[in-house]
């Protein structure tokens, strides 16, 4: 009989063997392949040759700017003179002096320009003077030729109108005015009364002069233009 002693000291080292070739195979194993990657493999024996290509160079030349110069028109050519035949011939020109003056003849002189009239000097109006104008008749004399207009009756207008107006050196009236007015047709009315009335004018250093005057026309309506 085999001892077993023996048998079991065989098995151990079938094991601890078995390890050990199992490692060494695959170190081998991997060495294999790391060769096998190192190698390099080529169809043929030519050297592949890469080129490279080389950059293109780009030249940027400078611009200079140019100016353009304005030159001066050439002069102009002097004329030629041309040289024209005068053929013409300049006849002189005779004056007949045969008329006769007569010394003793009358010369008619034309009619002198009309004499011009004088500007004449505008008028000074006074407004306060050392004897005022007078109405002849008082105003009564102006209000009693008052005719009061129908429209002013019907509308009842009343009231007084102030007249402003110039008396003259010879007692006539102008430029008169309606300083206030009633309407109604009183304005138009009390100017025509005024223009029916007499005036002494005012004196100043005892010589008539032109006075501007102011006086009221009244307008009232009476029971009997009712």
């Amino acid at each position: 009989m085999k001892n077993p002693t023996r048998l079991i000291k065989r098995k151990r080292d079938l094991r601890k063997n078995y390890l050990i070739r199992a490692q060494l195979g695959m170190i081998f194993s991997l060495l294999i392949f790391i060769v096998v990657f190192k190698i390099d493999i080529q169809a043929s024996g030519e050297k592949e040759v890469m080129a490279v290509a080389t950059q293109e160079e780009v030249m940027i030349e400078e611009i200079v700017q140019t100016k353009q110069e304005i030159q001066a028109p050439p002069p102009p050519r002097p004329m030629v003179p041309v040289e024209v035949p005068n053929d013409e011939v300049i006849e002189d020109e005779i004056i007949a002096l045969d008329a006769e003056l007569d010394l003793d003849e009358m010369i008619e002189l034309p009619p002198a320009p009309p004499a011009t009239q004088e500007e004449e000097v505008e008028e000074e109006v006074f407004v306060v003077v050392e004897q005022p104008p007078v109405l002849i008749g008082g105003i009564q004399s102006v209000q009693s030729k008052v005719v009061y207009p129908e429209l002013a009756i019907k509308a009842g207008i009343e009231g007084r109108v102030v007249l402003q107006f110039i008396i003259h050196k010879d007692g006539s009236l102008s430029d008169i005015q309606v300083v206030r007015g009633i309407g109604g047709g009183c304005d138009e009315e009390a100017i025509r009364a005024l223009k029916e009335a007499k005036f002494r004018p005012g004196m100043q250093r005892g010589r008539p002069v032109a006075v501007r005057y102011t006086i009221p026309v009244s307008f009232r309506i009476k029971k009997d233009n009712t």
